[in-house]
């Protein structure tokens, strides 16, 4: 049964792989071109594990933000993860520690998605946990081949190839699909008139500003 649903869990992130795959290509050849080393790009893969402020922090590196604003930006986009861990906890509190530990590592957009599908249609029937731990597995595989392949392709581009464009194109590309809803249209508004305003502040201060007034706008527009 645990393999089963092990298998399963890979099976239905499958799909997903396709558009994850395009992006830890980008996120290599990016963090190459921002100066990383080899290795320290893809340990940022293996470690951080966060497509979106992987990317983040590429950008605020290349740009010479000191590490304080580095690490705070990354623990603010990164925020949402706690409420994909609140409502997963109703079908995951029985595990111990340790395996509350790992889910939470492998527990990415996608595998979430995927997990929260399964268990609101199936419940708590067979292994859950092992469901969820499948689906990360297979996001974090097709991760790290991607992010490994990228910086192999990011050595290869001439340094005279400005990449810069790309970084804001990805963005687009991960935000504009996922606004359906209101609450989330009103926080991409909000965040995106806020960072051009605060444009001026310095080492990058108003992208910290402009994700906290998005989650606030976001969490008011959601109450109303």
């Amino acid at each position: 049964m645990k393999r089963t649903q092990l298998l399963k869990g890979i099976q239905y992130t499958l799909p997903l792989l396709i558009g994850i795959a395009p992006f830890g290509m980008i996120y290599g050849v990016l963090a190459i071109k921002a100066g990383f080393p080899a290795g320290a790009a893809q340990a940022m893969s293996a470690i951080v594990f966060a497509g979106s402020s992987q990317f983040m922090i590429v950008n605020l590196v290349a740009g010479g933000s000191p590490w304080p604003v580095v690490v705070l930006t990354a623990v603010v986009v990164n925020l949402r993860h706690a409420l994909y861990s609140a409502s997963l906890a109703p079908y995951l509190k029985h595990l111990p520690a340790s395996w509350k530990a790992v889910l939470a590592y492998v527990l990415v957009d996608e595998a979430y998605a995927v997990g929260i599908h399964h268990y609101e249609k199936n419940g708590l029937a067979g292994h859950p946990h092992w469901f969820l731990l499948g689906s990360g597995l297979a996001v974090w595989i097709c991760w790290q081949a991607s992010t490994a392949l990228g910086i192999f392709l990011g050595a290869q581009i001439p340094a005279g190839w400005s990449l810069d464009f790309t970084l804001a194109l990805t963005f687009i590309a991960i935000v504009v699909p996922a606004l359906r809803e209101r609450p989330l249209l009103v926080s991409a508004v909000t965040a995106g008139v806020t960072a051009v305003a605060a444009h001026a502040l310095p080492y990058k201060l108003g992208l910290i500003l402009a994700a906290l007034a998005g989650i606030a706008a976001g969490l008011w527009s959601d109450r109303q």
